[in-house]
């Protein structure tokens, strides 16, 4: 997958229209049908992914004018528009989403080339992990929904570098592990273990199974036992 962020962008884009072409037919009730995450319903999921796109979308203003413009007030206020919005009619969600995205596509479109560097002390990355960052969240969120897109819908290139971010970021929480996607030449390390456990599957089965969207079912572990644990991923 390219690092390009305005092709990435793209991404974005199409992801977006898969996403809103999963809730147009939906019966208006499912907005308050269970998710696949505990304790939200597909409202919470719908509008945290509204939001979401105006929280980066206000990244991408800081990186363009240098004028500090946080993605949240704070994170209880976060939550609470979240929670504010959950209810809403399926309708006012999808419009909702897809007005939001504009806003977000409109403010990458406005990105002169030398602001993509900008540093982002919130993301702890440059503005050009800004667009990958949208991309990861409606793919991952989409799966949420549960209204039948799974990881294994997911593009390779897309699972490949989810799953290597996710391996970066592990913390000393995670358990020490080897990761071997099929297809790829080299493990990816997790902790620092003299003879940790490797795990091998398809790059989207690990990816979900690392990311809790899947139950690793189709994941091999040498030498035999029992999967790794990992905590829970945010």
């Amino acid at each position: 997958m390219t690092m390009d962020p305005l092709v990435m962008l793209t991404d974005v884009d199409r992801a977006t229209d898969e996403l809103l072409r999963s809730v147009a037919d939906l019966d208006p009730a499912a907005v308050g049908a269970p998710s696949l995450l505990p304790g939200w319903t597909a409202g919470h999921v719908l509008t945290h992914v509204a939001r979401n796109a105006d929280a980066l979308t206000n990244l991408l203003t800081w990186a363009r004018t240098g004028v500090e413009t946080p993605p949240y007030a704070s994170r209880e206020a976060r939550d609470a528009a979240i929670e504010e919005g959950a209810g809403r009619p399926l309708r006012e969600q999808v419009e909702d989403i897809r007005a939001a995205h504009e806003r977000f596509a409109d403010a990458g479109a406005a990105m002169p080339a030398e602001a993509w560097a900008f540093p982002l002390p919130t993301l702890g990355q440059s503005a050009a992990a800004v667009p990958w960052t949208r991309l990861r969240e409606v793919t991952v969120h989409h799966v949420d929904l549960g209204l039948g897109y799974t990881p294994a819908d997911w593009p390779e290139a897309f699972a490949l570098r989810l799953l290597r971010e996710v391996a970066a970021g592990a913390g000393d929480d995670w358990p020490a592990m080897h990761l071997r996607p099929y297809g790829i030449d080299h493990v990816l390390a997790i902790g620092d273990a003299p003879e940790p456990p490797v795990v091998g599957g398809p790059t989207k089965s690990i990816a979900a199974w690392l990311t809790g969207r899947g139950d690793g079912a189709d994941l091999t572990v040498s030498p035999d036992g029992e999967l790794p644990a990992p905590p829970t991923w945010k």
